[in-house]
């Protein structure tokens, strides 16, 4: 296949997979596509975050919508900004009982939004908006300096009040906008925990695993990653263990949120693919560096040691979370993973998805969150689920 027929036939195996979101899932093998369908999960449409600093936020809440319309309760737009508002209310009381040597800052991971579902519910996009500041889209620069500004100011007075909470909840009030106590559904009016329990979701169902060496496999610890600034714990796996719940997950219509880097020279949402060619970036030329995106490839084979370097020596980082809400695979019988970016639907010629590579999972994820009824038996049974 030349490099324009592929181009043509990606296109239109994303364009296929984005007119589907909110209908049910159908088979795309009989399309004349570079990929073979295994499954795609039916799922909520693209969202951006725009200026922010809160693909966690985006990615887990997609999660959620995508798992409310597994379990029949219907198509939700949740608020991603209602979260990160109650997760920035933690992260400012952290950073100040530990003098400033916590980690402050609009990062997090997936489990910052089950956390604050837990204590505060979800809430319709319809209901809180979180723009209070004159723009159409998210924009957090100057909220983020005016943050870190505030809590350094506290710090530094070394005479703590006790309004200054009420203070940093001011500034987050401000920006962002007062989170609605009631609001009306189905002509009740209800708290955002009752609006949660209603559609009866429970983030105590889902559990987040990594694969790391330098702690024991089949335990929990806390991943050593700045973005984790809860501590939270983690299942430890091998990485084939991981790969595997991966694969079993979305061959059985369970989404996951995908933590991981992006950093990668060979990850091109633009392009719309992440793979991890076989022969070294250096080592290539011009011509065959875009080739790489251009007609399927061979690609290296990732063993967890080499995962273990490159996170030790800080070349894997938790930089972003996306959504995992597809299994493909290509002519090789090499899988690839659809995936949902927060960028934007116009964010790339692809409707702001992605596939990424086996081998790039493999190699750059740094954990998953996924719902327990995802993992494997013989996994789960391991790790005491």
């Amino acid at each position: 296949m030349n490099s324009s027929a592929f181009n043509k036939s990606l296109l239109w195996a994303v364009f296929a997979v984005t007119i589907t979101l909110n209908l049910v899932a159908q088979d795309f093998d009989t399309l004349p596509l570079p990929f073979k369908t295994i499954n795609i999960i039916n799922t909520s449409p693209v969202k951006s975050q725009s200026r922010t600093g809160t693909c966690w936020a985006f990615a887990t809440t997609s999660f959620i919508e995508t798992e409310l319309l597994k379990m029949g309760k219907g198509e939700y737009d949740l608020s991603e900004m209602y979260t990160v508002k109650y997760a920035y209310m933690d992260k400012g009381d952290l950073y100040v009982r530990f003098h400033g040597m916590a980690n402050f800052g609009p990062g997090g991971q997936a489990h910052d939004v089950m956390n604050q579902v837990r204590k505060y519910g979800f809430v319709p996009e319809e209901f809180y908006h979180g723009i209070q500041y004159g723009e159409e889209k998210h924009n957090h620069s100057e909220l983020n300096t005016v943050l870190n500004n505030f809590l350094d100011g506290v710090i530094k007075a070394r005479q703590i009040t006790p309004v200054w909470k009420n203070a940093f909840a001011g500034i987050l009030d401000t920006y962002l906008g007062k989170v609605p106590e009631f609001f009306a559904f189905e002509d009740k009016n209800l708290t955002p925990k009752e609006f949660t329990a209603h559609l009866g979701f429970n983030p105590d169902d889902y559990v987040e695993l990594t694969s790391y060496m330098h702690h024991p496999y089949y335990e929990k610890f806390i991943l050593e990653v700045p973005d984790n600034w809860s501590n939270d714990l983690y299942y430890n796996l091998p990485v084939d263990d991981l790969m595997d719940v991966v694969v079993y997950a979305l061959k059985n219509d369970y989404s996951l949120v995908w933590d991981g880097d992006m950093s990668d020279r060979g990850f091109s949402h633009k392009k719309g693919l992440a793979v991890v060619p076989e022969r070294d970036w250096d080592d290539m030329s011009d011509e065959e560096k875009e080739q790489t995106f251009m007609q399927p490839i061979s690609e290296k084979n990732i063993s967890q040691m080499m995962r273990q370097n490159l996170f030790d020596n800080f070349k894997i980082t938790d930089d972003h979370l996306m959504h995992l809400t597809g299994l493909v695979e290509d002519e090789n019988g090499t899988y690839f993973y659809l995936t949902k970016n927060s960028w934007g639907e116009e964010s790339n010629d692809f409707g702001g998805f992605l596939f990424i590579s086996d081998s790039y999972i493999r190699l750059h994820t740094i954990a998953i969150m996924v719902h327990k009824k995802a993992i494997p038996e013989k996994i789960a049974k391991k790790i005491g689920l």
